[in-house]
């Protein structure tokens, strides 16, 4: 008789009752829902962070613009020195001359400057993946800030 192929039962207890029987299905189900859970998560991470990288390059874009917009009445009147003139009338008609060119939609923004230097502030409200989960429904607050320096040569 061949000894490879016979099959051997493993013992069966008669009336005894197992106490732990049952029990991988609730810790299965909860290794799920986390697995799913860190999954929604990294997603929902993700698209804030796209976000925030947009909210910042349509600032970016702004500053610059700022920055390149002199006030020329100051250019005429008194030259140009080692900085180029900025006044917050024409840093603010720059960036939302931008803006408008851009067609980005933000909520707000600001610029200010100290004549020689445009600070713009942006800020942009947006709905992210599962953030009826992870916010309760509400929208993320996006919020960018970029600086610019009109250029000159020494």
């Amino acid at each position: 008789m061949d000894n490879s192929s016979r099959t051997y039962a493993a013992p069966v207890r008669q009336g005894q009752e197992d106490g732990e029987r049952g029990s991988t299905l609730p810790f299965v189900l909860v290794c799920w829902t986390v697995a799913a859970l860190m999954a929604f998560g990294a997603i929902a991470a993700s698209d804030a962070f796209l976000e925030q990288q947009e909210v910042q390059a349509v600032c970016d874009g702004a500053a610059l613009a700022a920055a390149n917009r002199t006030d020329e009445a100051a250019v005429y009147s008194r030259g140009v020195g080692a900085e180029l003139p900025l006044t917050r009338a024409t840093a603010q008609a720059a960036v939302a001359d931008q803006l408008a060119d851009g067609g980005t939609v933000l909520d707000s923004w600001s610029a200010e400057t100290d004549g020689a230097e445009v600070t713009v502030r942006c800020t942009r409200h947006v709905e992210i993946a599962f953030g009826w989960l992870f916010l309760g429904g509400e929208p993320l607050e996006r919020t960018a800030t970029a600086s610019a320096r009109a250029p000159t040569l020494p």
